[in-house]
């Protein structure tokens, strides 16, 4: 399969950020979407040929040399995070118009992004290839799976935006961090930095502390009006999280709920 890929590239189209466009590089097999059957192929009902690329572009060429770690996947028998009531507070809160860096330039105030709905979601920190994660990370619950998210929220991408919303990462990182994630995942939207922690500590977000670094629980907030209306925690498993959305959104749209 990897032979029959061939490589070009592409301008996605306008962030909320302001951004005037992102060359990226796309992958395509043939000319028609090919999903296997079950839920742990590839592709999910709610990709599309285009959310597809990203998805090829990491299969193909974010290999893992030997005694490295594939951030791409979840190790077994992880800890499930379960609900500490951290998040009970920001329903309905007005989010503060705090100017963000964002991996594709300039800077992103949420409240002011053009869509019916913006997804944001707040990850405690990806990982570095060829750089061990800290110890004990995979025994925080909720900690892994930032790699997975991001190419969750990615491989669904186009559905959620069809749906009327708008896609952004944050955490506490710095931008030049989050732009080697934002490239070597392909990610067609905007990574915000928090790396001041205005916007966590604003909201009060719930936060840990590994190796002096103040990180983000793992959360999703849905903003509708300036306001936000759904909150996503804890989040788990991390790569279906964008499934999860999606199928939020379409019944929102339904008006199912």
């Amino acid at each position: 399969m990897i032979g029959q890929i061939v490589s070009h590239y592409r301008i996605v189209e306008k962030l909320g950020g302001g951004a005037d466009g992102l060359l990226l590089p796309a992958f395509y097999i043939g000319d028609e979407t090919h999903s296997p059957k079950g839920s742990e192929g590839l592709m999910n009902k709610y990709m599309t040929r285009r959310s597809w690329l990203g998805a090829a572009a990491t299969f193909a060429a974010s290999g893992v040399a030997a005694g490295q770690e594939d951030f791409t996947k979840l190790p077994p028998n992880l800890p499930v995070p379960m609900d500490d009531g951290a998040c009970d507070h920001l329903l309905h809160m007005q989010v503060p118009a705090i100017p963000l860096n964002a991996t594709v330039g300039g800077t992103v105030s949420l409240p002011a992004v053009k869509a019916e709905r913006t997804i944001v979601y707040c990850y405690p920190r990806t990982g570095e290839p060829g750089k061990p994660s800290p110890d004990g990370w995979d025994a925080i619950p909720g900690a892994r799976g930032c790699t997975p998210q991001s190419c969750s929220m990615r491989d669904n991408y186009h559905v959620i935006r069809r749906l009327g919303g708008d896609v952004f990462g944050m955490s506490t990182q710095s931008t030049s961090y989050q732009q080697e994630a934002a490239n070597r995942l392909h990610l067609p939207f905007a990574l915000l930095s928090d790396q001041q922690l205005k916007m966590t500590h604003a909201l009060r977000l719930p936060t840990f502390e590994v190796q002096g670094l103040t990180l983000i629980k793992r959360l999703t907030i849905v903003i509708h009006q300036g306001k936000i209306e759904k909150v996503f925690y804890p989040v788990f498993p991390p790569d279906k999280h964008g499934e999860q959305v999606a199928a939020w959104l379409e019944k929102k749209r339904q008006g199912l709920i």
